[in-house]
């Protein structure tokens, strides 16, 4: 049985671990559409609290679902230049 955490589970997780600032796509339907709507937008957010429900971004929005990602900027190598 894997019990892995994964999406919004573990963002709550690291929340009550004390991270403050979780990079993360957001959805208000689920974690699956949260990842697959990062090719065509840029619903992505830092979260930084869970309460009644609901993820809050250092914006102060809310979100249903908050899946923890990771950005990291290009090299040259990359990119063939």
């Amino acid at each position: 049985m894997d019990n892995k955490l994964v999406g919004s589970n573990l963002t709550k997780a690291m929340l009550k671990r004390g991270d403050k600032q979780i990079w993360c796509a957001v959805d208000d339907n689920s974690d699956e559409q949260a990842i697959s709507e990062q090719t065509h937008n840029d619903f992505k957010a830092y979260i930084v609290s869970y309460e009644e429900g609901k993820f809050f971004c250092t914006a102060g929005m809310s979100w249903l679902c908050a899946v923890p990602i990771k950005i990291v900027a290009l090299t040259s190598e990359e990119v063939g230049l």
